[in-house]
This record gives structure tokens, C-alpha cells and sequence, in this order.
């Protein structure tokens, strides 16, 4: 079961060693307190997740900008739980949510142990299609940012994943083979698709267990990396 000939490992972060829906739920507490929005958290996280995820494949298929995102994405839970939140508001905690929201850096469970577990093994990095200004602080604040040598994200290459310019930016960075690299992310159309069509390895960190084609590697928690890695 293991994978031979593996050199360099590329990860994914957000929902991937970065627990973001954690991280994001204790801030929209922090900046709902602070703009005494008064909403029922989990309802609006309920339905903020899943269109979240919805305007990222939009951002993600170039369909929309980073500013519409971050608008949207809170405008449209506000309207679908019904409550009145005018532009200003909007801007506001948008704002505030971008700035908060490395200041909570929970990660994954078994984060730590795999990637001390990998590191005196391989060449670790990351491929993110995150912003860039976030990014690098999740990785400093949450004390794994010296556990990789290098750090792609989607705004310095002007592309996102998918798209195998993003793939070959990186892996060109660090003078990596597609033959000996391996992307391991919880995304199957932006991290395992993108890689297995650029000729990586790639393995879904299916933390959801949802359902997936049975020729696709696969895990639910990091520590099961280690059947392959």
C-alpha cells in the first residue's frame, strides 16, 4: 500500500491541516459580539458553510473576485436567515473577519504527529488557493510554518487550483518531478483532480466521508497517511 519513489509532498491547508470551520465559527463569535449582531450562531453557520463553499468554486472557476466572495458569501446567510443587515455592516465584519480570523489556529487532529512524522522523510510544502495575506499567518500562528519548504498560493501565480500552471509553479519552485510528488487536500476537483491530471500522485483527506470513486486514495484522518507514506 505504500506509494514508492515519493520525494516532495504538497498539502493543501484549509480544511486540510488548518481546521477551518473551527477557526472561522469562534470568529464570527468574536465579531458578532463586537458589531452586536445578534444572531443564532449556529443557524447562520448552517447555511454560511455550504454557500462559503459554493463561492469559492465560483472564485475558484474565475467567475467572480476575491471582494465579491467576501461580500457575498455573508450577504446572501444574512438574507437566507432572514436578517437585516445593511452594506456597511457587510464591509465591516468582512473586514473584521479577515483580520480575526488567524488569531484562532486550531488544526486538524494529527496534524502535528504526521507532519513530524513526514518531515525527516520528504520535502513538505504547501498549494493553497487561499489569500495570500491570510495564509502565511495561519501558518506562523499555528506553529507549522517550519515544517515546509515552500508555500504556493493562488494570488502570486495569478491562477488557482486546478489549473496546472499552479501545480507546475510550485513543483518548478523547489525543482520537483510530477513523477515523485504527491498532493494530499480535501478538495477532489481543485487538489486530487488537479494533481492526478498534471501527473502527481494524489490522496483525498475525505474528513467528511463522503462518497468517492474507489480508485481514488483516500483517508479520513492525516494519521493514515502514514498506510501510504
Amino acid at each position: 500500500m505504500k506509494i514508492k519513489g515519493i520525494k516532495d509532498v504538497f498539502f493543501d491547508l484549509d480544511h486540510t491541516l488548518w481546521d477551518f470551520d473551527k477557526n472561522s465559527a469562534l470568529t464570527f463569535h468574536k465579531i458578532f459580539k463586537m458589531h452586536n449582531v445578534t444572531v443564532d450562531i449556529d443557524e447562520f453557520l448552517s447555511h454560511y458553510e455550504p454557500i462559503n463553499l459554493e463561492y469559492w468554486k465560483l472564485y475558484r472557476e474565475d467567475k467572480i473576485d476575491k471582494a465579491s466572495l467576501r461580500y457575498n458569501r455573508l450577504n446572501d446567510t444574512f438574507n437566507r436567515i432572514s436578517f437585516q443587515a445593511d452594506s456597511t455592516l457587510i464591509h465591516k465584519l468582512s473586514t473584521d473577519y479577515i483580520a480575526y480570523l488567524t488569531s484562532f489556529n486550531h488544526l486538524f487532529q494529527d496534524t502535528l504527529g504526521t507532519l513530524n512524522y513526514l518531515k525527516p522523510k520528504y520535502r513538505l510544502h504547501i498549494i493553497t488557493n487561499g489569500f495570500q495575506e491570510v495564509q502565511e499567518s495561519k501558518l506562523k500562528n499555528s506553529n507549522i510554518y517550519h515544517f515546509f519548504k515552500s508555500v504556493t498560493d493562488s494570488e502570486q501565480v495569478g491562477v488557482k487550483k486546478p489549473n496546472p500552471i499552479i501545480f507546475n509553479h510550485a513543483l518548478q519552485k523547489v525543482k520537483a518531478n510530477p513523477e515523485s510528488s504527491i498532493m494530499i487536500g480535501d478538495n477532489m476537483e481543485a487538489d486530487v483532480l488537479g494533481a492526478l491530471n498534471f501527473g502527481m500522485e494524489a490522496i483525498y483527506f475525505n474528513y467528511l466521508k463522503t462518497a468517492a470513486q474507489s480508485h481514488i486514495k483516500q483517508i479520513n484522518k492525516l494519521e493514515e497517511l502514514k498506510l501510504f507514506l
